[in-house]
């Protein structure tokens, strides 16, 4: 049996672990709340940005598709762009993601990852990792997009790729958060049409002006497209972080709570057997 010390020691330190689980779990809350305004506040917009991407696209010649919208080669080199946390203590949702990614993707294919957690499975897993970026801990603000864009432009508008996939963490409920794979390039003209959670495309009046005319203006709206859709995944990949880090955390929490009832129940049996033998001491001490 455990000395009273050792016991008081061991509660003391369930305690502290009670109190640093406690405080994480109220921060990913508040965090969570904002993440989760930010991620159902630009759906909207990328909505609209399908459905005028879907209508445009009607009214041009398959020839004066732009590259974005090249048509893919099967069997093709990919490029993975993987979007992690910075931080663990949430629960399974990295080892969910890092199977996910082993399980799609090939060993030569090339790899950009957005969180520490996911770097060193991603370096292991591939020699092709070609740039990691720092995520932090705050909600992430658009600025992120571009050096990532940037590199997708590179590889995927010189050829050295044919594909361009997004894997991340999507929000299912508070309980539940799932890897989710999006393929980002090339847009098809259907796929523009028929994205996740897209609204219907309403049809536009053929004499409807663009200025300038839909040759000029498609490339920057595919970009435009393509960043939104890269910024959204990032928001949502966040989104369940928090989600997952909260839960974590409760329970982490919970099971403390549970061990220091558990030793607080040991101490006072401890305690209670050296009463009763120095009870028991003092009581043959004085028979004799």
């Amino acid at each position: 049996m455990a000395s009273k010390q050792n016991l008081e020691r061991r509660i003391r330190t369930a305690q502290n672990i009670s109190k640093t689980t406690k405080a994480m779990q109220m921060i990913a809350a508040s965090k969570l709340r904002k993440a989760q305004d930010a991620a159902l506040s630009s759906r909207p917009y990328i909505e609209k940005l399908i459905e005028i991407t879907g209508n445009v696209t009607k009214f041009m010649e398959p020839s004066l598709l732009p590259v974005y919208m090249k048509p893919e080669k099967q069997g093709g080199k990919s490029l993975y762009i993987v979007i992690s946390p910075d931080k663990g203590l949430c629960g399974g949702l990295i080892t969910n993601l890092v199977r996910e990614l082993v399980s799609v993707s090939k060993t030569t294919d090339d790899f950009v990852t957005l969180g520490k957690k996911v770097e060193s499975p991603v370096a292991r897993f591939s020699k092709n990792l070609i740039a990691s970026f720092i995520l932090g801990n705050t909600l992430p603000t658009y600025d992120i997009v571009y050096p990532i864009a940037k590199i997708i432009d590179e590889q995927f508008l010189t050829g050295k790729v044919d594909s361009v996939h997004l894997i991340s963490s999507h929000f299912v409920t508070l309980f539940s958060q799932k890897p989710h794979v999006k393929k980002l390039l090339p847009i098809s003209p259907v796929a523009a049409q028929k994205q996740e959670n897209a609204q219907t495309v309403k049809p536009i009046n053929k004499f409807e002006l663009f200025e300038p005319d839909f040759e000029s203006i498609f490339p920057d709206l595919l970009k435009r497209y393509m960043e939104m859709t890269l910024y959204q995944e990032i928001l949502e990949s966040y989104l369940a972080e928090q989600a997952a880090r909260m839960l974590s955390m409760q329970n982490a929490t919970n099971n403390a709570k549970d061990i220091i009832e558990d030793l607080k129940l040991e101490y006072n049996k401890t305690r209670q057997a050296k009463i009763t033998s120095e009870i028991l001491d003092i009581t043959s001490s004085s028979v004799r």
